[in-house]
């Protein structure tokens, strides 16, 4: 079993979760996507996030997506699996459930009732006591979805807290302060070095994050290679690369990640590459228009062309 652990670094793609069109799981589609996944070279999986549709699941569907995850991915790269809940009873249960499955790792936001330093703190100290020792964890920092507001200082007394959580998934905005001072920090040896993997969506700062210590991007976009090669890139020392890369693609990113119908334009870009066979959001969501779906198809001709002019 690939277990997570504070070494992690590359692309940790959040997944969708296929649907068919009536909206049941299309399980034949999760290994599809499975398999585009890994032949664009991610590094590993994150499945249950928040574009994943994880709260429109059953506990029952839920379990019967990750287990045709992990049996679709077969050991060839960690899976990390999205636990967070309104209370510790079902964390634990699901923890338990997909760790038993081959997981790597589970991630947890803070509830939105969370509130002051101590408050958070507090909560993850609970956290760390339900999953135990044995069960590596991902803190999830995305304060547009929860409403928490996690301070550096606040992060680092998490991290002293708690010995399971291994990384931080940093997502957020603007937070390239933030994780340069979480870095400084972990230097300094005030606390023990994690993985941190950058959520903001689709890698819109990639190149910058990685410029500030980030190990790799933990999110998800419909064209998962250009995090993969702006990390490769950005490791081997050809920053200018990764960023020339980064442009190529950026237009695009951006488009997907509009409120409201970026799940829409992802799971349309994935249909039309084969990724899945319908770009069904299970309801309520949105739809596209006439005009984006034009939008789309201008920018993706665009995109050709840049890669095409990199490529020359």
């Amino acid at each position: 079993m690939n277990t997570l652990d504070v070494n992690a670094t590359g692309v940790y793609l959040i997944t969708v979760t296929p649907f068919t069109d009536s909206g049941a799981l299309d399980l034949a589609s999760t290994d599809r996507m499975v398999d585009f996944c890994l032949e664009r070279g991610v590094t590993g999986l994150t499945v249950l996030g928040i574009m994943g549709e994880a709260t429109k699941l059953t506990a029952e569907e839920s379990r019967i997506f990750v287990q045709q995850v992990l049996r679709r991915v077969n050991g060839a790269v960690p899976v990390v699996v999205g636990a967070s809940a309104p209370g510790f009873a079902p964390m634990r249960e699901l923890t338990d459930n997909v760790m038993a499955m081959g997981a790597a790792g589970v991630m947890v936001a803070p509830p939105h009732t969370v509130r002051t330093d101590d408050q958070i703190v507090a909560y993850f100290d609970m956290v760390q006591e339900t999953l135990g020792t044995q069960v590596p964890w991902v803190l999830q920092d995305h304060p547009v979805s929860t409403g928490v507001q996690m301070s550096p200082g606040v992060i680092l007394r998490i991290l002293k807290n708690a010995p399971g959580c291994v990384m931080l998934k940093h997502e957020d905005c603007p937070g390239l302060a933030k994780l340069t001072t979480l870095r400084a920090a972990s230097t300094r040896g005030e606390v023990r070095r994690v993985s941190i993997l950058c959520g903001n969506g689709g890698g819109l700062f990639l190149p910058e994050e990685l410029s500030r210590g980030a190990d790799g991007a933990m999110t998800g976009f419909a064209y998962p290679e250009m995090m993969v090669d702006v990390c490769k890139a950005h490791v081997s020392g050809d920053v200018e690369r990764a960023h020339d890369l980064f442009d190529a693609y950026l237009p695009l990113a951006r488009y997907e990640q509009q409120a409201g119908i970026g799940l829409a334009v992802r799971k349309h870009l994935l249909a039309r590459r084969g990724a899945i066979a319908s770009a069904a959001i299970r309801k309520p969501g949105p739809k596209l228009s006439p005009q984006d779906l034009a939008d789309i198809e201008r920018l993706v001709r665009r995109q050709d062309q840049r890669l095409a002019q990199l490529a020359a």
